[in-house]
């Protein structure tokens, strides 16, 4: 305000729209009989609406967050069946193709028996199909693995 001009009401700085229609508003409402009063009893009828809008926004913008939060959560619960799917379907094969490859190879090479379908198999199957691997029982397995082969190296075939 300037000496000069002492009704004028001050312009904002700012170029945003929202504050130049308010400040377009407040000059209308300081224009009309009853003046300041007017406008304070207005924006008091007005405020509880206001907070009733804002109430409203605030459960639709909590309800948003609580439903892209059971989105992810589904996405995520899908993705982790189809790892223990993919896991459990890809686990059997090279079980089968394993234990096949121990009983094909067992005439000739009866180490190579030991090691596919011995301890290694379980241990593989575990880890793969089970989904559990302890330092305790690969090491079970390991010692497994090391009496079979030895058992086997006593009793060779003729």
């Amino acid at each position: 305000m300037n000496a000069d001009n002492s009704s004028e009401v001050p312009v904002p700085q700012v170029d945003q729209p929202a504050v130049l229609a308010a400040m377009e508003l407040v000059m209308k409402w300081g224009q009309t009989p009853g003046g300041p009063e007017v406008l304070q009893m207005a924006l008091g009828a007005l405020e509880p609406q206001l907070n009733r809008e804002h109430e409203a926004l605030l459960r639709k913008l909590s309800m948003r967050e609580k439903a892209d939060d059971q989105r992810a959560r589904a996405e995520r619960e899908r993705q982790q069946l189809q790892f223990r799917t993919t896991s459990l379907i890809v686990g059997a094969i090279l079980s089968v193709a394993m234990l096949a490859a121990g009983v094909y190879v067992a005439k000739d090479a009866w180490w190579l028996a030991c090691l596919l379908c011995g301890p290694s198999l379980i241990s593989m199957a575990a880890i793969t199909i089970l989904r559990r691997h302890d330092k305790e029982a690969m090491r079970s397995v390991a010692d497994a693995a090391k009496r079979a082969t030895s058992a086997a190296s006593q009793t060779q075939m003729p």
